[in-house]
């Protein structure tokens, strides 16, 4: 065997590792060692090759950037079970209930300003479900729109910033996280439009599947409901602009006064001061926010360890010439690359982690795109629009399991009179899959909803710039001249003599 054959064997290896089902981390790592063991045997590099892997792994140890995961998984967690989530959906409700399709408005705006503070999809959804799918259901909402529009608006917070998963693509592609902030505000607000947009049409088309609450329903009226929103919504937008504008994460500040990891302290606290705002603050609720923590910070740690086992090894048998010679020769260009990588990552994503693909196939695909010249920030932008998707896959999204959860529960609760079918959750999510994939072709092919938020680079024609010599009159002598400023000989002589003259007098004396 040749070392040329060896980079696709690797890569076929790993898609079967993954499907095996053992923790992927763990299975990153053994494939890694053990390919890297077989090419040191063939001589395809040397045994002290593989003594950079503790260097490695100190290196992604020391990555301040990371930091910021912890830091926004915090404070997610806290506003998961702080109330604001209960809050701003009986308001929200309230307010909109009353128009057809009110109560799935309601839900597509509260997903999008938990996804912009919370940055978590499992708490989203549950929180979301336990509350609105009740009510939902009882005032003749189809089924399968109200569990379609509960699983899509929780997965919206993959693209909202503060995302985690936008954190790791600026590390993985070297850019700034607020620039990745900033180019992800266009497509995840094109989404709400997309998902509201659906809900009015399906409000004219089929109004008996999107009915409107009865105004007698309300418990609230004029000033007091809007009070309620506004107590929801307001410190909700001072958290957000305080955390994304201090990191330069926000359209129209383009200065960050703070890292992100800095940021993320600054959230953790704001969302201990939300907390203690709507009095759920306690030991109890510290507690599970640590200890949620704790798990997703050390289940990322672990992926990225064995991740850069993996692609060490790959590196070293050139599987990064094998990838670029793959995909830089596809027809159609930039376009060509981009929608072979878009059809590829969601396949992938039907049995992979968004952390999984972003650390595993991200580092193969990054280095091809920047060959092509195709700007990171939108790489990266797209890559996390398509891979929200990955939560909402028939039937292995994640989004539908939590679903499913709740609806079980609310049943044995008797909140529900009777079971959500399985079939109705998967069939329900089919549409929204396909809106979430409308919007992939549209970023595909409309760049500037990514980059019209992005600072703009001064650019230079050097055909039209033009140098100005100075004329002679305008320049000193000592400057147009450097020779003439200097003392002619018969002036340096002299002063020599003077010189000399002033040490025998000093000998002198």
């Amino acid at each position: 065997m040749i070392m040329e054959n060896f980079a696709p064997i690797m890569f076929a290896g790993l898609v079967v590792t993954m499907l095996i089902g053992f923790p992927v981390a763990f299975s990153l790592a053994f494939l890694g060692l053990l390919c890297g063991f077989f090419a040191i045997s063939m001589d395809w590099f040397p045994a002290s090759f593989m003594s950079n892997l503790p260097l490695n792994v100190f290196g992604i140890l020391s990555n301040d950037l990371l930091l910021a995961i912890p830091f926004f998984t915090f404070m997610g967690a806290i506003l998961e079970k702080c109330g604001l989530a209960e809050d701003m959906l009986d308001s929200m409700g309230q307010l909109f209930g009353p128009v057809k399709g009110g109560l799935g408005y309601s839900v597509i705006i509260v997903g999008f300003i938990l996804g912009a503070i919370t940055g978590t999809v499992a708490g989203q959804v549950i929180a979301m479900a336990l509350i609105s799918l009740p009510v939902m259901i009882r005032y003749g909402y189809n089924m399968r729109y109200a569990t379609g529009v509960l699983a899509a608006s929780g997965t919206i917070t993959q693209l909202v910033p503060p995302s985690l998963v936008l954190v790791v693509m600026a590390d993985q592609l070297g850019r700034s996280v607020g620039d990745m902030y900033k180019g992800a505000w266009g497509p995840s607000m094109l989404q709400v439009g997309i998902f509201a947009l659906y809900t009015f049409a399906l409000s004219i088309i089929k109004p008996a599947y999107v009915p409107g609450v009865p105004k007698e329903a309300r418990t609230l009226n004029g000033w007091a409901l809007w009070a309620k929103c506004l107590r929801g919504i307001i410190p909700s937008a001072f958290l957000i602009f305080a955390v994304l504008g201090s990191m330069g994460g926000l359209p129209g500040i383009n200065t960050a006064i703070a890292t992100p990891t800095e940021a993320g302290a600054m959230g953790c606290v704001g969302a201990l001061f939300l907390a203690a705002l709507h009095k759920r603050l306690d030991k109890d609720l510290i507690w599970e926010a640590m200890h949620s923590t704790m798990r997703l910070t050390a289940m990322v740690v672990f992926i990225l360890i064995g991740s850069r086992v993996f692609s060490m090894v790959f590196q070293g048998v050139d599987g990064a010439k094998w990838v670029e010679h793959l995909l830089s020769g596809l027809p159609g260009g930039q376009v060509g690359f981009l929608i072979v990588v878009n059809v590829f990552i969601f396949f992938l994503a039907f049995f992979l982690d968004f952390f999984e693909i972003a650390f595993i196939i991200l580092p193969m695909l990054g280095p091809v795109a920047e060959k092509m010249g195709i700007d990171m920030v939108w790489f990266g932008v797209l890559l996390c629009v398509n891979m929200q998707t990955s939560f909402m896959h028939p039937p292995f999204g994640f989004a539908l399991f939590y679903l499913r959860g709740i609806a079980d529960t609310l049943f044995k609760e008797g909140r529900i009179e009777k079971p959500v079918k399985s079939n109705d959750i998967y069939m329900g999510a089919i549409p929204w899959v396909i809106m979430q994939l409308v919007l992939v072709v549209i970023v595909i092919f409309v760049p500037e909803t990514v980059t019209m938020f992005l600072d703009k680079e001064e650019k230079v024609d050097l055909d039209k710039v033009v140098i100005e010599m100075p004329s002679e009159q305008e320049v000193p002598a000592a400057e147009l001249k450097p020779e003439a400023a200097k003392p002619s000989a018969a002036d340096a002589a002299a002063a020599a003599a003077e010189e000399q003259k002033k040490i025998d007098d000093l000998f002198k004396k």
